[in-house]
C-alpha cells in the first residue's frame, strides 16, 4: 500500500473532551424545543434538530454493507447525494486500511473530501489529500506479550502486511472470514508471525469460539494492560488487541479538531460493541436494527431498518434530509 506523509495534529491532551452526552444534548435544548412547537403540532426533523449536522460516521460491517459486504443501490444513492450537499462521510471500521479503500473508492471519498478511520481508530486518513492524519502503532513488547498470551490460550492470531493477511493458521474458519470481509489473501506463517510484520503494525487480531474469546477478553484485558494494550471484541469471534487509547471515539475527536467541527454536528451509526464510544460521543448516535441490545441502549435512536434493508439510507433521510 502507498505510504502517505504524516500530518501533525494536536496531541490528545490538547483536544477538547465531549464525553458526556449531557454536554451535547444541552446544545440541542438551547437551540430549540424538542418534539412539539407551542401549538402542540409535531415538529419536522429539521425543526427537531436545528443544529445542522455536517459529518456522518459509518461503521462498515453490519452497518454500511449488507451481509454480502456490499453497499445496496438505495444506500449508495443516498450517500452520494449527501456528499453532493456537503456532508463529510467517514468510514470507521476495525478493518485494516487496505480493506476499507475499495469502499472509499466506490463512494468517491477522495473527490468529496471524506475520511477513513481504520483499525478502530489506529489510523485516520484524509482521502482527498492522501495523508495520514493520525497513526498509533504497537510497541515490540506489546506485540510480543499479546501474541504469546493469545497463542497460549489456543487462538489463531493474525495481522496485516500491505494487501495480505498474515496468520498463524491460514485454514482457521474465522481467519478465512476476515479474508472474506476485507477481500484480502491469507498467508499462513505459523509462529513466525511477529517476524513477518511491518514495523508500523497497529494491531493483532485473535480469533476463536465466542465463548472462549469472552473468557480471553476478560483475562487479557487485565494481563495486557501493563503493556499498554487495550483488548475488546469487535465481533463475537474477533478479539482486537490495540494500543491503549485507540478506539473510534478517541480518533474521531482528533478528526473533529482537524476539521474544526463539534461532536454535536456529528451523526455516528453502528451495530457493534466497538461502535458504542462513537455513538455516545456524537450529537446523534444511531444503532442499526440488527445491533444487539447493549448497543441499542447506548444510542439516541434505533434505526427501524437493518443493514440488509437500507438502514443507512433511513438515517440520512432522518438527519440530513
Amino acid at each position: 500500500m502507498k505510504k502517505y506523509d504524516i500530518s501533525k495534529i494536536p496531541q490528545k491532551d490538547r483536544i477538547y473532551n465531549i464525553d458526556e452526552k449531557s454536554d451535547i444534548l444541552l446544545k440541542w435544548r438551547e437551540a430549540a424545543m424538542f418534539n412539539r412547537n407551542e401549538s402542540g403540532k409535531n415538529l419536522t426533523t429539521t425543526e427537531q434538530y436545528p443544529l445542522k449536522m455536517k459529518i456522518l460516521v459509518l461503521d462498515l460491517d453490519g452497518t454500511l454493507t449488507n451481509d454480502a459486504k456490499e453497499i445496496t443501490p438505495r444506500t449508495m444513492e443516498a450517500l452520494m447525494e449527501a456528499q453532493r450537499r456537503g456532508v463529510v462521510v467517514v468510514l470507521a471500521s476495525g478493518r485494516p486500511t487496505y480493506g476499507i479503500v475499495p469502499l472509499a473508492e466506490q463512494l468517491r471519498l477522495s473527490d468529496y473530501g471524506g475520511y477513513i478511520l481504520s483499525y478502530n481508530g489506529g489510523e485516520v486518513i484524509d482521502c482527498k489529500h492522501k495523508k495520514i492524519l493520525f497513526a498509533q502503532t504497537m510497541t515490540d513488547a506489546a506485540l510480543d506479550a499479546a501474541f504469546r498470551m493469545a497463542r497460549e490460550r489456543g487462538h489463531a492470531v493474525l495481522s496485516y502486511r500491505d494487501a495480505e493477511i498474515l496468520a498463524t493458521d491460514a485454514d482457521d474458519c474465522y481467519v478465512l472470514e476476515e479474508s472474506r470481509i476485507n477481500r484480502m489473501a491469507v498467508r499462513g506463517v505459523g509462529e513466525r508471525l511477529l517476524g513477518e510484520l511491518p514495523a508500523d503494525t497497529v494491531k493483532l487480531l485473535a480469533t476463536g469460539d465466542p465463548e472462549d474469546l469472552a473468557t480471553s477478553e476478560r483475562e487479557l484485558s487485565v494481563l495486557l494492560a501493563p503493556y499498554g494494550v487495550w483488548v475488546y471484541r469487535s465481533a463475537p469471534f474477533f478479539l482486537e488487541m490495540v494500543p491503549q487509547g485507540i478506539d473510534k471515539a478517541e480518533s474521531l475527536k482528533r478528526l473533529l479538531q482537524h476539521l474544526g467541527l463539534d461532536a454535536a454536528e456529528m451523526v455516528s451509526v453502528g451495530d457493534g460493541g466497538n461502535d458504542i464510544s462513537m455513538l455516545r460521543l456524537a450529537g446523534a448516535g444511531v444503532a442499526m436494527q440488527n445491533a444487539p441490545d447493549h448497543v441499542k441502549e447506548a444510542a439516541d435512536w434505533v434505526c427501524p431498518m437493518d443493514n440488509n434493508h437500507d438502514g443507512v439510507a433511513e438515517v440520512i433521510a432522518r438527519y440530513f434530509g
